[in-house]
């Protein structure tokens, strides 16, 4: 039997959520993007809130919710301002699920209590100069060294880079093995050998860092080894099939940010004798904004459920990534339109989301790699 109604959980995230973001994070949300202002003392209430470690089991801290109350959360940050809601996605559904899941007794409970609590934020990096969507090209090096392991390469676009207090790091292990020679490492700010770069200017997302990392030598314990030798590959695949519905999320998030802007505008705007809401065209935009909204939010929770209910959703992830980032970016364009000129100044806030939006259909997989994503799992079924 289908059903469409949120659990009771799921309504009191969402409502919390939404009071939070617009009474602690809307005032601010120009300043921080025109400044590239990190928002750590946001980050630091929603870990007393629970929000930084939504989906962690209560025995390590965590709030224990599931994915759909996951996303409704992602969703609502995602509308006042994405680089929080990527934030909390990145600490979320990749490095907390990484440790959780594939971690043992002791990485859990030296770093993901840490981690829900909001006492640590975490960072994932997996990409590399040469290393994108094709991230079986590792050229970051791990070196077994007695009881440590010795790490030198580069990490590209490192989501909290510069203000993360512990690191995913994927590096080869062994070269000859391909993508099973890749594993998976956890590796503390303070490392030895192990630096960030400057933060990247970005078209968007602003008030989130973005850099790039460093290792040369990083000494790091054996201790931090996750999933054992040669597990990297395997545990980063999983983790970003379960990550692109947190993106999804946030695409939703901005689309329904911007339509919710354009219709209000639009009844006050008048044009030719009347508000500009009158006139068909207009009608025909907004209309088309909230179906193709409503229909990314359906994939999106779809996969979510499928993800908590155990069932294969990798096709669905990328389903949900792939149509809600697409229409996010058509949304956020046809706001910009809708507004005229006005969408073209900060004020609006219209321009931002139009920045935000293009991001989703790069990171975390692109769009590219969704349509390839989605047709294996198709060809599969043959």
């Amino acid at each position: 039997m289908i059903s469409f109604e949120m659990s009771e959980i799921t309504e009191q995230i969402r409502t919390a959520a939404r009071k939070f973001t617009q009474e602690e994070i809307a005032p601010g949300v120009i300043d921080r993007d025109v400044n590239s202002i990190f928002p750590s003392d946001i980050l630091h209430t929603l870990g007393e809130l629970g929000f930084m470690g939504m989906m962690v089991q209560p025995e390590y801290g965590g709030s224990g919710l599931d994915t759909v109350s996951y996303i409704a959360a992602i969703e609502e940050f995602s509308k006042v301002e994405a680089s929080v809601g990527t934030i909390l996605s990145v600490h979320n559904s990749l490095v907390n699920w990484i440790v959780e899941y594939f971690g043992n007794d002791f990485q859990k409970e030296k770093y993901l209590t840490r981690l829900a609590s909001g006492e640590f934020l975490g960072a994932f990096s997996l990409s590399e100069p040469e290393a994108g969507s094709d991230a079986t090209r590792q050229h970051t090096i791990a070196v077994k060294d007695g009881k440590n392991w010795l790490l030198t390469g580069t990490k590209n676009w490192v989501t909290s880079g510069s203000t993360a207090d512990i690191y995913i790091v994927f590096a080869q292990t062994n070269k000859e093995l391909g993508h099973k020679g890749i594993s998976c490492f956890l590796i503390e700010k303070d490392t030895p050998g192990f630096s960030s770069s400057k933060k990247e200017d970005k078209m968007g997302l602003r008030s989130s860092d973005t850099c790039s990392l460093g290792l040369l030598n990083a000494v790091v314990p054996e201790d931090n080894l996750i999933g054992g030798v040669g597990g990297g590959f395997r545990i980063a695949m999983e983790s970003l099939n379960g990550g692109r519905i947190g993106i999804a999320a946030q695409a939703v998030g901005i689309a329904q940010a911007a339509y919710e802007a354009s219709l209000k505008y639009s009844q006050e705007r008048h044009s030719f004798g009347k508000p500009i809401c009158e006139h068909q065209l207009i009608q025909q935009k907004l209309a088309r904004m909230a179906t193709n909204i409503e229909a990314a939010r359906l994939l999106t929770y779809k996969a979510a459920w499928l993800k908590d209910t155990h069932q294969n959703y990798i096709q669905a992830s990328a389903m949900a990534k792939l149509f809600a980032t697409t229409i996010a970016n058509d949304i956020t364009r046809e706001a910009i339109q809708i507004h005229g000129g006005y969408g073209y100044v900060r004020e609006y806030q219209v321009e931002r989301f139009f920045r935000d939006a293009k991001v989703t259909e790069i990171y975390e997989g692109t769009s590219e790699i969704q349509h390839i994503v989605i047709a294996r799992e198709l060809l599969k079924n043959c």
